[in-house]
This record gives C-alpha cells, sequence and structure tokens, in this order.
C-alpha cells in the first residue's frame, strides 16, 4: 500500500496513529538538523520532519529529496508546537515525524516554479501541461469544474431527464462554421463530420419520444479562436418536449441559481434575472451580452441632435442615422492621448469617430462646443444626467455603428474604471432576437441562431412579405458580459421546416440531401420542442474568475488550434493517407 491517508485529511484528532503517505515535494525546508517538507497530493499538503536522531536513515533520504520529486513517507502524527500551527492549512494542527522514507521517483527542475502562483508564459504552460495542472490554481478550477458538472447531472437526472449519448462520427450539414471532417476508409472519397453540436439528434431524440434529454457534449467548430474560444469544447445540452419558451427559461434558471448557491455560495447574484428583448439589449447596452453590474447605458439624444448646427450631427441624422451617448464618471480630466484612445477604438467597430465632452470645474470642453449653443450642450448634460467631473461620449453614425461602438466603449470603460464588483453574477435572459440577417456578400438571408429555429407566431405572416422583420423564438442566457447558452423553440412542422430551408437559398434538392432525414422524421408525428446548451467552459471560467476559458480545460489548444504538448495537428505517414485515398495538396 503506497499510502493510508491522504495529504490532506489528517488533524489533532489522529494525534498518536502510524501513517503512510505519498505525493510530491512541494516545498523543502532544511533547518540544519531537521529537515521539513510540505508533501502534496491532489487532496492538499502535510508537513512531514525528518529527524537525524530518531530515524537517521530517513533523513538522509530526506536531505537527498528535491522539490516535485515523488516520495512516500511513513511516522507519526503529532500536534505542532504550539505557536507554529497553520491555520491556513487542513492539516495545519499537525505534522508527521517521519520513521521510514522512499523516493518513488526524481524529478527535473521544472521549467517554471509549481509552488507558487506566479505569470507564465502560456506557451510554456501549455508546453508543459502535466506540469501546470499540478499548480494550486489549475486543481482549484478543475475541481470547480467537476462539482459544476456533477451538479447538473445530479440534478436534471431529479427532474426526469436521461443522459443520452450521440454520435461523434456523423454527417456534415455545415450549421455556420466550418466542420472538421474525417475521411471513411471503407467508402473512399467520402467523410464523416465531427459535430459542431448535437443539434439534429437531440431534436430527433424528442421525435423518438424521450421527452427529457441532456448530455454532457463534445462540440467541435474548425473556426478562428479567441480567448473564450476552442475548436473543441464541452456544453451542457439539453432538449424538452411539450415546451414553451418559458419553460425552458424557467427550468434553466431554476437549475443555475441552484447551482450558484452550490458550488458558489460567495458569490453575489439578484433573483429573479433581468429579461431584455434583443432590441432594448442592443439599444441600452450596444451588445445583446450585456454587463449589467454597472450602468453606463447608452442614451439617446438624436432629439436634441435634431436642431445643432454641428454638422457630424446633423449629416448622420439627414443620412437616416442617430446620435447616442454615454456618461463616463470622473473621466474629465482624461489627456489628449487618453481621449484619443477612445476615439480610435470607436473607429475600430466602424464609426468615424467619438465627439468628447468634458464637464470640469471651469465648464464644458468639447471640440464641438463651437457649434453647439450653450442650451444645447446643457440639454445633453441634463439628459445624461451628468455632473462636474464626467465625460460624455457621442457616437453619431448608423445605428447598427452607433450602438456596437459605444457598446465597446461602455465594455472597456467599465472594465476600466471597475465599474463591475468582481463576486456578482449578473444573470440576464435575451429574448426575441431577429429570425434571419442580411448576407450582404451573398445577397440573401442568413439564419440568426440556426435553421431549425421556430419564428414567433405573431410573425409567422411576415416570412412572405419582411424576412428581417421575423423574430425568432430565441433566447441567450448571458452573465457579467458573456453569452453564456443559447436556445431556442424548434421547428416540428415539415413544411414550415421546408419554407425556412427556401429563405435561406436551400433548394429542394440541396434539403433533401442534406437534411432529408430530419424533414421525413418530422411526418411521424413530431412534438413541439425546445432547448439550448450552456457552455460548461465559459460558465466555469466565470465562476472561476479567469478571463479566458484555457485556464479551466484540463488540455486546451492555443490561439492556434494547436497541441503545444502532444504536438498535434501533426504530419501522418504516407502508408495512412493511402489508405484513406488521400493525397496532399500543398497551398502554392
Amino acid at each position: 500500500m503506497y499510502k493510508t491517508n491522504t495529504c490532506g485529511e489528517l488533524t489533532a484528532k489522529d494525534v498518536g496513529k502510524t501513517v503512510t503517505l505519498a505525493g510530491w515535494v512541494h516545498r523543502r525546508r532544511d533547518h540544519g538538523g531537521l529537515i521539513f517538507i510540505d508533501l502534496r497530493d491532489r487532496f492538499g499538503l502535510t508537513q512531514v520532519v525528518f529527524n537525524p536522531q530518531t530515524a537517521p536513515e530517513a533523513h538522509r533520504i530526506g536531505s537527498e529529496t528535491r522539490n516535485e520529486y515523488v516520495l512516500q513517507v511513513t511516522g507519526q502524527v503529532e500536534k505542532r508546537p504550539a505557536g507554529q500551527e497553520n491555520p491556513n492549512l487542513a492539516t495545519g494542527e499537525i505534522e508527521v515525524y517521519v520513521a521510514d522514507a522512499k523516493i518513488l521517483n526524481t524529478a527535473k527542475v521544472p521549467p517554471f516554479v509549481i509552488n507558487k502562483n506566479e505569470d507564465v508564459d502560456e506557451t510554456l504552460r501549455l508546453t508543459y501541461r502535466y506540469l501546470d495542472l499540478r499548480r494550486e490554481r489549475m486543481l482549484k478550477n478543475l475541481m470547480l469544474r467537476h462539482r459544476v458538472v456533477k451538479f447538473m447531472r445530479d440534478w436534471l437526472d431529479a427532474r426526469g431527464f436521461i443522459e443520452i449519448e450521440t454520435p461523434i462520427l456523423t454527417k456534415s450539414t455545415p450549421e455556420g462554421a466550418r466542420d472538421y471532417l474525417v475521411p471513411s476508409r471503407m467508402h473512399p472519397g467520402e467523410f464523416y463530420a465531427l459535430p459542431q453540436s448535437p443539434q439534429q439528434f437531440k431534436q430527433l431524440l424528442m421525435v423518438a419520444g424521450y421527452e427529457r434529454y441532456f448530455q454532457i457534449a463534445r462540440c467541435l467548430r474548425d473556426e478562428d479562436l479567441r480567448a473564450d474560444r476552442q475548436p473543441e469544447f464541452t456544453q451542457l445540452d439539453l432538449e424538452m418536449a411539450f415546451v414553451e419558451q418559458e419553460d425552458v427559461l424557467n427550468l434553466v434558471e431554476e437549475l443555475f441559481i441552484a447551482l450558484v448557491r452550490e458550488v458558489a455560495p460567495e458569490r453575489k447574484m439578484k433573483t429573479p434575472w433581468s429579461r431584455l428583448t434583443y432590441d432594448e439589449a442592443m439599444s441600452k447596452y450596444g451588445t445583446d451580452k450585456p454587463d449589467l453590474r454597472f450602468g453606463m447605458e447608452l442614451t439617446d439624444v438624436s432629439d436634441i441632435a435634431a436642431n445643432s448646427e454641428f454638422a457630424v450631427f446633423k449629416n448622420a441624422l439627414a443620412g437616416g442615422g442617430q446620435v447616442k451617448a454615454i456618461r463616463v464618471p470622473n473621466c474629465a480630466e482624461y489627456t489628449r492621448r487618453e481621449l484619443d484612445e477612445l476615439i480610435e477604438m470607436a473607429k475600430a467597430k466602424g464609426a468615424k469617430g467619438a465627439v468628447t465632452m468634458a464637464l470640469r470645474a471651469d465648464g464644458i470642453h468639447s471640440p464641438a462646443s463651437k457649434y453647439m449653443t450653450p442650451e444645447e450642450q446643457n440639454a445633453y448634460v441634463e439628459r445624461l444626467d451628468a455632473q462636474t467631473g464626467d465625460l460624455i461620449l457621442f457616437v453619431a453614425d448608423k445605428p447598427k455603428v452607433v450602438n456596437e461602438a459605444l457598446g465597446a466603449l461602455r465594455k472597456e470603460l467599465g472594465a476600466r474604471l471597475k465599474l463591475a464588483d468582481a463576486n456578482e453574477l449578473a444573470f440576464a435572459w435575451v429574448i426575441d432576437f431577429p429570425m434571419f440577417e442580411w448576407n450582404e456578400n451573398e445577397k440573401r438571408w442568413d439564419a440568426a441562431h440556426h435553421p431549425f429555429t421556430s419564428p414567433k407566431p405573431a410573425d409567422m405572416p411576415l416570412l412572405d412579405t419582411d424576412p428581417g422583420a421575423v423574430r425568432a423564438n430565441s433566447y441567450d442566457m448571458v452573465c457579467n458580459g458573456y453569452e453564456v447558452a443559447s436556445g431556442s423553440i424548434r421547428i416540428h412542422n415539415r413544411e414550415l421546416q421546408a419554407k425556412i430551408f427556401s429563405l435561406l437559398k436551400i433548394d429542394e434538392e440541396r434539403q433533401q440531401i442534406r437534411f432529408g432525414h430530419m424533414l421525413e422524421a418530422f411526418e411521424f408525428g413530431a412534438p413541439p420542442h425546445g432547448g439550448m446548451a450552456p457552455g460548461i467552459d465559459r460558465f466555469v471560467a466565470i465562476l472561476s474568475g479567469e478571463d479566458n476559458i484555457r485556464d479551466v480545460i484540463a488540455f486546451p489548444k492555443n490561439q492556434q488550434a494547436q497541441d503545444l504538448m502532444m504536438h498535434a495537428p501533426s504530419d501522418v505517414d504516407e502508408d495512412q493517407l493511402e489508405m484513406l485515398h488521400l493525397q496532399i495538396v500543398h497551398p502554392s
């Protein structure tokens, strides 16, 4: 037996017991006689003591150890001397006096410090991920992830859901992102696709009558990466039959409220969650995933600007645009360089720029002041409830550009000024999304969510006359400025599904090739159904306070979709290519 106890469980009640522990040398201190080692395993730390007087051979072995050696010790649990207890350790009342020791394995000097939470270059961390995972931060994150997933499984099981695994090798039916393709050896020239989501399978499970399904699903999308995206990711996939939108929202809200209270009770959370329509979210916050932990709402001042002589405002309004502003507290003294940074940020979102108005003790300072009457300037100040010391930022352009530019400025300034409470989880539902988005390059409509989403019943007549005005039966769950989940009530009628495909310029032949199995299934008694898929990686990152989802995934890819530890992707043998009837054609 390598160990009788873990390194995280011994307390004062164990004093006098003989125990065997095994783990890694976390920290070693040689006091010239006694040697103290903090022995670490996954469960915690225990201080073990090597005394040359009572156990000289064990002391010799202790003197040979270095950090990250794998060590086994046997000894007696003793109470620590008064005043030497460590209240920060679960085992801080005791220490183990070693009688026997054995080095189970040595270790090279690690490429970075493991026993301190220091910043380490991410490339190095991902190359030596097995060492990075030994660090306390990563252990806490993965333990939190485990608790989150276990709670989800138990909670859904108690409410009549069953967990069903769906295929990993499936059919390529692109849903917006690029598929990862797998060549078939048995069927030369044909390919499987790895699933972007179990979307079609979970709908078919509803047709099959299973009514309440869930799965901790692995999904894969060949898309460009960001801090909150990975080529392979994990989601809580769930679907329910005989439900309307309200049923899905209520169940998922109840799940996540209970989940947070169980695994992160220290986090603040307002209940019930806020609800915003898509139009409200864009109008107030400039984004469909707003951070509601702080205000700084976008304010429409187009009615005031309509009487302005300021050409920037006049021209924007004349072209069918609008003028909006945000009030930034206590930033009136921003330097020219700082203001220019904000203006460039607005330009990066497609705006022609941003107009600044600083409310200083000696009056209003703005490059536009000479084109505005005092009454106009005061009207803006009053509309935004601005005070001396505040900065007002205006953007005048097309509504979409105005919202995106001011939304980006709001997000940046909220973070810069630390306006959000880091301990708060501000959940919200965003509903009533547009059903379609116009694809200017291809001159056709795209599905804003996916092609299986149903339209609002009240908007059905608009499918024939004004598709851009149709609202979808879709909904997003957002938290602290991130989209955590997306879902919808699905189409369950063949005629309506075919009509939506046709609107998306998918002709009947392609409908049959890509989705014939779905269309046929809807002819065999498909019930009304809907669901959603919260992203586990993203939610755990928010819950743990990590900015990057790579810090809550055991073995993630880097931003070039590479596994630096396994050196993947990599070349394969010519024999394998020949077996799969493939030939590599390198780009010229």
